[in-house]
């Protein structure tokens, strides 16, 4: 398995470690439960370095974004970040993906862990324009530090006022005493804080000043499982369960990312913009079970004759609500909030009832 900068510290700390991305990663330290609380509560570090990145760069860097990403890049400034996706030919979604306009000429793309090495292949192989493509994945490191907390401690390390940067905005600045950290606000919580990106020999020096900073505050380390259970109290989808590639993004509900102006012939536009004529098939919904159990992945949801009507794509028991939550593809007459559903779980009948995101307020 590979290793991040932060591999043998999560050992060392006590760290359930297991393989993910093809990284050994840790799952959790204290439990999920108490690591969620933590984030909604304090302030948390979680180490994602095992994320792709991505550099496009030159005169034609905007021209490739506008072929291959559903949103509009032109939108961008430099400082500023956009949420987006790849569209295959059919309309489903390749990956989704962060990008930052770092100058006017040069963009990062922040890819999906499992998905670096075929994004790195689906840009290549469409970079029709000659943009310049750089894959940084294995040169730079990141931590997510995120909670209420999470300013108060990131800014005892730095000159840059960490709060006037908006949400999906992001600077480049000393941090740490290190330089050329990005620090970004694009965090995937929903509880606050910022990303950093830096050179992964620096991550050692970087992980102890902040820990340093936020003693105060009750600062921990937090794994994959915490991550999983506070993206969905979000609504917030997770590649591989709630997208994938025959998931379009107006199925999914990010058809707010999808632009359909005149200058921008993406891939798989002709597609979507048919599938938004007719209407889509499904519709990616969250809801609360009711009952008492817990929503799975796989697990089949029906209406209140038992017939088919979808199924779950991530569910769990939410640390903050002390009940099940989850998030499943479901026939349109369904998906209005509010709708009462069923799922299946082990031979049982649990009743459920969908909800607008985000489940945690």
């Amino acid at each position: 398995m590979k290793k991040t900068p932060f591999t043998d510290l999560h050992i060392a700390l006590g760290a359930k470690m297991h393989e993910f991305a093809g990284y050994n990663m840790p799952i959790e330290y204290s439990g999920i439960m108490d690591e969620d609380l933590t984030v909604v509560n304090a302030v948390w570090v979680f180490d994602v370095s095992h994320m792709g990145e991505f550099w496009v760069k030159g005169p034609q860097a905007l021209s490739f974004l506008q072929m291959i990403a559903s949103n509009d890049a032109s939108r961008l400034q430099p400082g500023k970040a956009q949420y987006s996706c790849f569209v295959n030919e059919q309309g489903g979604i390749v990956d989704d993906f962060i990008v930052y306009q770092y100058e006017p000429e040069k963009y990062l793309l922040v890819v999906n862990a499992a998905n670096i090495d075929k994004d790195w292949e689906w840009c290549m192989q469409h970079n029709r324009v000659g943009a310049e493509l750089e894959n940084a994945s294995d040169h730079m490191a990141q931590l997510a530090v995120q909670g209420p907390r999470a300013l108060e401690t990131m800014q005892k390390l730095t000159a840059a006022d960490l709060s006037s940067i908006p949400y999906y905005s992001f600077v480049t600045a000393r941090f740490a005493g290190v330089e050329n950290v990005i620090i970004s606000n694009t965090g995937y919580t929903g509880a606050g804080g910022f990303e950093l990106y830096f050179y992964p020999e620096e991550g050692k020096k970087i992980w102890d000043a902040l820990f340093d900073a936020g003693a105060p505050f009750g600062i921990k380390p937090v794994g994959l499982g915490a991550r999983d259970t506070l993206r969905l109290e979000m609504g917030f989808c997770l590649y591989g369960n709630d997208l994938d590639d025959s998931t379009t993004p107006l199925q999914a509900g990010l058809g707010w990312i999808t632009r359909f102006t005149p200058e921008k012939p993406f891939i798989g536009r002709e597609v979507l913009e048919r599938e938004k004529v007719e209407g889509v098939p499904r519709k990616l919904c969250c809801f609360e079970v009711t009952d008492k159990g817990i929503p799975r992945q796989g697990y089949e949801i029906t209406n209140s004759d038992g017939q088919p009507i979808g199924v779950v794509t991530s569910g769990t028991l939410s640390p903050v609500l002390k009940t099940g939550i989850g998030m499943g593809y479901l026939k349109p007459a369904y998906a209005t909030p509010g709708s009462e559903i069923f799922v299946s779980v082990r031979n049982r009948m649990l009743k459920a009832v969908v909800v607008k995101p985000p489940f945690r307020k």
